[in-house]
């Protein structure tokens, strides 16, 4: 494994890095992946018809549609990483995923229609895949979708109830899995839809979480009616398409270590002002040793990305590298909010936006998210048994 950047790669970063000091919609003030406050979003959504017009965005895609089939595969990641870097909103909804899911399996049709607006940020995307009781097992979804008709005027009729659905209140389309063959074994019989969020029958109810937010919304379904052009590939074959789109979306993950390098930087200085018996609590052995506890992890995980990332380029990728990497990285992350809660002695009691609280409550919030990152993508639990089936090839736990 090599980390060295190459020259080109390096001065693609200092471009970025410039572009983004110059047009990014100021600073996120709350931790993880959350969706904006209304009156943030015009903002977000020039900010990131901006980078797609740069070429910032959008690199893998074919060339007619403003991808560069030449541009270095890690480009996306360093995009990820200078926007995380500078603390800033990244593109919000699921437009990668959908984008990818179009380039490999939509038509020429689906592609003229829905990727020029992706690019021009017209449409945002929500991401319909995970039900009450099929979260880290999505292949269990119970939403229904039945074709009605034949030819140009075919719809499938959708019912059902999708959750944790982030941006649901902002979308503008969905990208969504159904059971199109409820006898087929549960990996088939799926498809996956482009869905308008604005068709009749769909009712989006944000959730108010622990935060106080609600990055997250449930989403009921009854009887919508999708156009059977909408079907993204072929029908009962939406698992392939959906795994195949959340393969390829990487670069949020390169994002990871440089989130946790500036949690790790807000940390220190945490400690040096926070006082522990009328002293720095960074002057204290325990508190250091912990420091360095921490930071050592951090490289780790930065050396964890680094190593996914040889493999994806030298096409010698493994099944336990995504779970691996998630795992480390969310626990990690749930440790560094926990410490710096903890730092704070009983001032860490405090809410978010309490006067007294230390840098606004960020802490506070950051703890209170941090659990999330176990869950999303597949709860920790669940991807220690894909570590252990498909990584180290152990028996598979009774049925």
């Amino acid at each position: 494994m090599r980390q060295d950047p190459t020259p080109e790669l390096a001065a693609f970063r200092r471009k970025v890095r410039a572009f983004v000091a110059e047009h990014a919609p100021g600073v996120k003030t709350h931790a993880g992946v959350r969706a904006p406050e209304p009156a943030l979003l015009p903002a977000i959504r020039a900010w990131t018809a901006k980078l797609y017009e740069a070429g910032y965005l959008g690199i893998d895609w074919p060339a007619e549609y403003g991808g560069r089939p030449d541009a270095h595969p890690l480009e996306p990641s360093v995009v990820a990483e200078e926007i995380a870097r500078a603390r800033t909103w990244a593109p919000v909804g699921a437009a990668a995923l959908v984008s990818a899911a179009l380039v490999d399996f939509g038509t020429d049709t689906q592609r003229a229609r829905f990727l020029p607006r992706i690019r021009a940020c017209d449409d945002v995307w929500c991401q319909l895949f995970s039900e009450p009781e099929a979260g880290s097992d999505l292949a269990s979804l119970r939403t229904r979708a039945r074709r009605e008709g034949e030819g140009a005027d075919a719809v499938f009729v959708v019912d059902g109830q999708k959750v944790w659905t982030t941006n649901g209140r902002h979308a503008d389309m969905g990208y969504l899995l159904a059971r199109t063959d409820p006898r087929a074994p549960k990996h088939r019989g799926i498809t996956a839809f482009a869905l308008d969020m604005r068709s009749p029958g769909i009712d989006v109810r944000p959730l108010r979480e622990i935060t106080g937010s609600a990055d997250f919304n449930e989403v009921f379904l009854d009887g919508v009616r999708i156009p059977a052009a909408n079907v993204i590939g072929r029908v009962n074959d939406g698992w392939r398409v959906a795994m195949s789109s959340l393969a390829r979306e990487r670069s949020a993950v390169a994002a990871r270590g440089v989130e946790l390098f500036a949690v790790l930087d807000d940390l220190l200085r945490l400690a040096q002002e926070v006082p522990v018996d009328g002293r720095p609590a960074l002057d204290d052995t325990a508190t250091r040793q912990a420091v360095g506890e921490l930071a050592a992890r951090v490289q780790v995980n930065a050396a964890l990305i680094a190593l996914a990332q040889s493999r994806m380029l030298h096409g010698t990728e493994q099944p336990a590298d995504a779970p691996l990497g998630k795992i480390f990285f969310s626990e990690l992350n749930y440790d560094l909010a926990d410490f710096g809660l903890r730092l704070q002695g009983t001032d860490g009691l405090l809410t978010e936006g309490d006067p007294a609280t230390v840098a606004q409550g960020w802490w506070q919030d950051a703890h209170l998210y941090s659990r999330a990152y176990t869950i999303a993508g597949g709860a920790n639990e669940v991807l220690r048994t894909q570590v252990a089936e498909r990584g180290l090839g152990m028996p598979r736990e009774p049925r």
